[in-house]
């Protein structure tokens, strides 16, 4: 592909070969012996219609392949003698399309039709050492430009094939980059967890030690803790292609749900439909929507219940988060990371999401997730 500043359109760049070449082949037929009255007609318009079909030859090469051969052995019938340059300017296009073996036939066609057309035509002995002269003139053209289309064919493979190759290399070293970028956050987020975590294990052992009760809060903390220790290490595992860690889905849901509401929340948890094995891209992306929608709701939405319905639906698996916080439809909330991250795993799926206030106050995020067993 040209990538110059100023590069010409393949249309313009075609339909000015077609038209060079048809009005170079006119001038040769019309500056030497040609016959007159109707077959200079006929002859004339088959020389034209050959090479202004050339202006297709990228996108239907044999179809101009099959045009430019008619036109040659009718104009050549009809008294012009003028070199088959259309057919070749075709032969080069159909072969650098890839079509060798039926540009290869149809050329052995158009040579054994030119010589009887030659020959068939009166003009006795000489004519026939003319036309065997042309004939070996015409295989040497031919050749040539099976020769260059099957060249530039080749070039252009080797081209496309350097490009996939770059291509390989970039993705490669960028997933080196971000491999590199999560061991370092990895090893940066588990030494603070693990000093949140150890000290909340602190406080709760020396809070039942002395007998005191152990705030719902302070255990949510431990929890909580324990649980992004856990994820931590599954995401790096799985950035190594480490497969001994499963991936959280829609078994952890409910697990989930009531880590939830030991922080004071009154969550709930439905489950719709008739449950069945999901692919597992579709169970992780469940699991991180309801994991991001619970932890805005205890972070920012100052709500007291909130609702989590799974809805296994034919092809489908939908997911619903309501809560009853302060959201109005009024003052919507500005999207954040978070919500974000939802759109875009849900768009890689395929799927659809909605986040936005309720009529009735509250926060809703909905979520059609395609369930194809084959993916």
């Amino acid at each position: 592909m040209n990538r110059g500043r100023f590069a010409v359109p393949a249309k313009v760049t075609d339909w000015s070969i077609a038209v060079g070449v048809a009005a170079l082949l006119l001038a040769t037929g019309l500056s030497g012996p040609h016959p007159a009255g109707g077959r200079e007609l006929l002859g004339s318009t088959l020389l034209a219609a050959g090479a202004l079909a050339l202006a297709a030859r990228r996108q239907a090469p044999l179809v101009v392949l099959a045009l430019a051969g008619l036109s040659a052995v009718g104009y050549q019938a009809a008294g012009f003698e003028v070199l088959a340059v259309s057919y070749l300017v075709a032969v080069y296009s159909a072969v650098r399309a890839g079509h060798r073996a039926v540009t290869l036939a149809a050329s052995v066609g158009l040579l054994a039709a030119l010589f009887l057309t030659s020959v068939v035509l009166p003009g006795g002995p000489a004519r026939e050492v003319v036309a065997q002269a042309r004939t070996t003139l015409e295989i040497a053209w031919l050749i040539a430009a099976f020769a260059a289309g099957e060249a530039v064919r080749q070039a252009e493979r080797r081209a496309d094939e350097a490009e996939r190759t770059r291509e390989k290399t970039a993705r490669r070293r960028a997933d080196e980059e971000r491999l590199r970028i999560a061991r370092e956050l990895h090893d940066s987020l588990t030494h603070q967890i693990s000093v949140i975590k150890v000290q909340s294990e602190v406080a709760v052992h020396v809070a039942r030690r002395r007998g005191e009760q152990v705030p719902q809060a302070l255990l949510a903390i431990q929890e909580a803790g324990r649980e992004a220790s856990r994820e931590l290490r599954a995401t790096l595992e799985a950035l190594r292609d480490d497969d001994l860690t499963p991936p959280r889905g829609l078994d952890h849901i409910p697990h989930l749900v009531k880590q939830f509401q030991t922080t004071g929340l009154q969550a709930t948890l439905t489950i719709d439909g008739d449950p069945h094995a999901v692919p597992a891209a579709v169970g992780r992306t469940a699991y991180r929507i309801v994991q991001e929608s619970l932890t805005n709701v205890s972070r920012h939405a100052a709500a007291s219940t909130t609702s989590v319905l799974i809805d296994h639906r034919p092809g489908t698996l939908a997911i619903r988060v309501d809560d009853d916080g302060r959201a109005t439809p009024d003052a919507a909330p500005t999207p954040g990371l978070g919500l974000l991250g939802m759109h875009e795993r849900v768009t890689a799926l395929g799927g659809r999401l909605r986040t936005e206030p309720r009529s009735a106050g509250g926060f809703t995020v909905q979520a059609e997730l395609p369930t194809n067993r084959a993916s």
